[in-house]
């Protein structure tokens, strides 16, 4: 096991060396939320397929592999699809707005007055995101060096808080590459094959299973149904989502970037499932579905392979943690702090820096809260499920009405927000954290909300949506005379 420890100590040291790096490239508000907004198409699609792709996606997604088969595939599939859906129809518009979080989008549409509500809707969603991945710590550290989960937890969240709080959204992005490479290899190229070698080979695996691990649809219509309404739609509102659409340097990199790391998901989706089903033949009685990818990984792979990708289940978590975590921030300063004490901004240098400094303050904050959060909390699966459910429920209908419909208005998107948040916490309270009642009511409430609210208060004053046309055209962003043109690749 030296050699495997070894390559994930290095690897550790890597990630906190692009912390330090990226905090050289910082120098202002928008380089440490958005990259300065000029990522080219190979880094902006190596972010994203690594932001979108975390522990849920790799280990829980072997799991279900294992669990259903290659059905098991469709959670990840949905993300995919999001993603792809994100990027082809709304992407362009989303970075022409050159603004830094959703809420400010919708402050934008509406007029200044969802901002502060819809801000605590995300938060709460970015902060049960980021902890779920951290939680997801300990399950690797204990793979590892068989260490104690809440030491696990605070050394893989303290490195994630290091190299975040220096360097921001660029040092984000430079692991997020790093993470990207380390996964494709170590899952892609090395696991994939070599449990399937391992299994007998895709004929000997269809002879020791029943033929429904082999039915795409195994899994239930209702689950996949649930999947869409999901992740689907999650990927199409999401802050840690939206903050990577804003480090885009042209349109044509966030549409075509975005298909290319959605497009990669829908292969991974494939790939932890086939893993997944090998185990099954492998190991057919572990007593966790979860436990599939760190026992087939941990008894299979050769010495130095092993370390390799288990480094790739850490790229995984620490992707989506490190996303979730400057999102996190991000609401809570931008959308919540900095308006409930009436902070006027500025755009002078020494504004920006002294902004820099601010963001950096919160995410330190921010991931001392995940840490203790994730040391109090067990079940990744029930906080995944609130975190998602809030989002969709509270938020989906305000920002597609906003982007799609003309006639919606702030009181109309205030109700939309309120009564759909309401509904799914009440739901989750009475039918269960896991059930599938509480997005499906809550989803349909906020909609009537929205519409009948919308209609019956006056339409969103003209000025207003003349102003929010502008900035979709990409016209009148504060932030376009200033920012440099060339794009990072």
């Amino acid at each position: 096991m030296a050699v495997d420890y070894t390559v994930i100590v290095v690897y550790l040291a890597g990630m906190l060396a692009m912390g330090w790096w990226g905090m050289r490239r910082a120098k202002s508000k928008s380089d440490f939320l958005v990259a300065g907004r000029r990522l080219g198409p190979v880094m902006y699609s190596g972010t994203m397929a690594a932001i979108v792709l975390g522990g849920a996606s790799t280990i829980g997604g072997v799991g279900l592999g294992y669990q259903y088969g290659l059905s098991g595939a469709w959670m990840v599939f949905t993300i995919g699809l999001g993603l792809l859906a994100l990027s082809v129809f709304f992407s362009a518009r989303i970075a022409r707005l050159k603004v830094y979080t959703v809420s400010e989008m919708l402050d934008l549409r509406y007029g200044g007055r969802a901002g502060v509500i819809s801000g605590v809707v995300m938060w709460a969603y970015t902060l049960m995101l980021a902890v779920t991945s951290t939680i997801a710590y300990a399950t690797i550290f204990d793979v590892l060096f068989d260490m104690n989960r809440t030491v696990a937890i605070i050394l893989g969240g303290s490195i994630v808080v290091a190299y975040s709080t220096l360097g921001g959204m660029w040092s984000i992005t430079l692991t997020d590459m790093v993470q990207f490479v380390v996964k494709t290899i170590g899952v892609l190229l090395l696991l994939l094959p070599i449990a399937v070698v391992k299994a007998g080979g895709f004929g000997e695996m269809k002879a020791k299973l029943p033929t429904g691990y082999f039915d795409p649809l195994g899994i239930g219509g209702e689950t996949i149904f649930t999947y869409v309404l999901i992740y689907t739609f999650g990927m199409l509102i999401g802050q840690d989502i939206w903050q990577r659409v804003f480090t885009a340097g042209s349109d044509r990199t966030a549409r075509w970037g975005g298909t290319v790391a959605g497009t990669y998901c829908l292969v991974y989706a494939l790939a932890g499932a086939v893993i997944g089903t090998a185990a099954k033949v492998l190991y057919p009685n572990l007593g966790s579905a979860d436990d599939a990818f760190a026992t087939i990984v941990k008894d299979e792979l050769p010495v130095g392979v092993r370390g390799l990708v288990l480094a790739a289940a850490l790229a995984a978590v620490m992707s989506t943690s490190s996303g979730a975590l400057i999102a996190c921030a991000t609401v809570a300063n931008n959308d919540i702090w900095s308006k409930l004490r009436g902070a006027v901004r500025r755009d002078s240098e020494e504004e920006q820096h002294d902004e820099v400094r601010g963001n950096r303050a919160f995410i330190l904050v921010m991931g001392v809260a995940v840490i203790v959060t994730a040391i109090a909390l067990n079940n990744v699966v029930e906080a995944l499920t609130v975190a998602y459910n809030l989002l969709v429920g509270g938020l989906l209908v305000p920002i597609l009405g906003g982007l799609l419909w003309k006639r919606g208005t702030a009181q109309g998107a205030l109700a939309s927000v309120a009564v759909g948040g309401l509904a799914v916490v009440g739901l989750m309270a009475t039918y269960g954290i896991l059930a599938n009642e509480p997005v499906y009511y809550g989803l349909l409430l906020s909609l009537a909300a929205y519409v009948t609210v919308s209609l019956a208060t006056p339409a969103t004053d003209a000025a207003v949506l003349a102003a929010w046309r502008e900035r979709l055209a990409g016209r009148g962003a504060p932030e376009l005379a200033s920012e440099p043109v060339a794009a990072h690749q």
